[in-house]
């Protein structure tokens, strides 16, 4: 009887177009030997929205309502990118009061977006209870959001200039509530996970990738931390103030997926920390510019000529001044003119550099946005991640990325 040689090819596998462990429609190409990955090829563009391009038809204060659904997981952080992008072509700032609560509202939303992160990782993974838990403490937050904004997502509550509105009666009572919630809820997290055998065996060494490759790649965000680079844009390069707030920026140095969690853990005290100094330094004031060129007379928590409140200035628009009234049009229905020129914007989200490239003919629209997402160049380390990984284990690695498909195809 003659011997039958062994079958040496690969076989080749869609994993996707969807998949749990991402945050919108990936496709990967697996190669496999049998359990193990050959070779790897990310298939994006299966949730384009064309956001970019509407950008471009829309006032500079319109485009806020389209970047804000960009990455809809951190929505306040291309909103604020975004504004302070326009607002350094105007050669404004934002009042002190606004600049404040911008830092506020984004560190609750990482907040909310680790949380989400670590709830469905932990259902991929099979640890059911966390994910509950995690949800549970999102669900707060969303109910803060929509007290301050009247939304839960796509907010748009971070303008131009400044704020949509001031916050609202006891919003920083439930604020204070959660800070002095969140602590504790933490520390039942870490008690479930941090020395559970079954977690650490599919995250301990998985999908480990050295800091040089993530650097040569252009990887930003925990994932890079996790390698041991303390790199922080609100550390490196700070906006809205961020030089005044004390915080640490947690590293590990393993850069498996299991550092990614600690790392991301870690984040979530950092932003509390944050948060309570902000509270502290809220002080009185408007939360939007007083150019006349840029406002809308609804935005004025104090109108000009001594008039108390928005709503008076409303009715004075109305029934006393043509010219205000006209002025208010205008700005309503053709926006504002923003100079000539170019700009590059970057935030640190929750997943890495956000960045806006926002160019201006001089027009009431913008010529160019452009997003930096910090899903869609991250995701260019999958490859390095998988090769000769298990099959199972590319579910914990494409996890561990935090991916969000809006903020990769826009």
């Amino acid at each position: 009887m003659s011997v039958q040689p062994v079958r040496e090819e690969t076989m080749i596998i869609n994993m996707g177009p969807q998949h749990p462990s991402t945050h919108g429609v990936l496709r990967l190409v697996l190669e496999l030997d049998g359990e193990y990955v050959v070779s790897c090829r990310p298939v994006l563009g299966y949730l384009h929205t064309g956001i970019e391009k509407n950008t471009e038809y829309r006032t500079w204060q319109q485009g806020v309502t389209f970047v804000t659904r960009a990455d809809y997981l951190s929505p306040f952080f291309n909103e604020v990118a975004y504004c302070l992008a326009v607002e350094r072509l105007l050669g404004i700032e934002a009042p002190p009061r606004a600049q404040v609560i911008r830092v506020m509202v984004m560190e609750l939303n990482r907040i909310a977006s680790h949380l989400l992160w670590l709830a469905t990782t932990g259902l991929e993974l099979g640890a059911i209870s966390i994910m509950l838990y995690a949800w549970r403490e999102r669900e707060l937050l969303l109910q803060i959001f929509e007290m301050i904004t009247g939304l839960r997502m796509n907010h748009a509550y971070v303008r131009v200039g400044g704020l949509s509105m001031d916050l609202p009666e006891g919003g920083t009572d439930s604020i204070r509530g959660f800070l002095d919630l969140m602590p504790g809820r933490l520390h039942e997290y870490e008690e479930l996970l941090t020395g559970n055998p079954i977690w650490r065996q599919r995250t301990v060494g998985i999908g480990a990738i050295s800091t040089a490759d993530m650097l040569e790649l252009g990887v930003t965000g925990p994932c890079l931390r996790a390698g041991g680079l303390a790199l922080d844009l609100r550390k490196s390069q700070p906006y809205c103030g961020y030089e005044a707030y004390e915080f640490d920026v947690p590293t590990r140095t393993e850069a498996d997926c299991f550092a990614r969690y600690a790392v991301r853990v870690d984040e979530i005290r950092q932003s509390l920390r944050i948060v309570e100094q902000c509270l502290d330094r809220l002080e009185p004031g408007p939360v939007m510019v007083t150019d006349p060129k840029v406002r809308w007379p609804a935005q004025l928590s104090v109108g000009p000529d001594g008039i108390g409140n928005s709503e008076e200035y409303v009715r004075h628009i109305m029934e006393e001044s043509m010219e205000a009234l006209i002025n208010h049009f205008k700005i309503v229905t053709q926006g504002f003119k923003v100079p000539a020129g170019e700009v590059y914007q970057p935030v640190e989200s929750p997943r890495g550099e956000l960045g806006h490239y926002v160019v201006s003919n001089g027009e009431s629209r913008p010529y160019r946005v452009h997003i930096r997402g910090p899903s869609f160049v991250n995701l260019q380390a999958i490859p390095r991640m998988v090769e000769g990984a298990l099959i199972a284990d590319v579910i914990a690695i494409v996890a561990s990325l935090d991916p969000v498909m809006g903020d990769a195809d826009r």
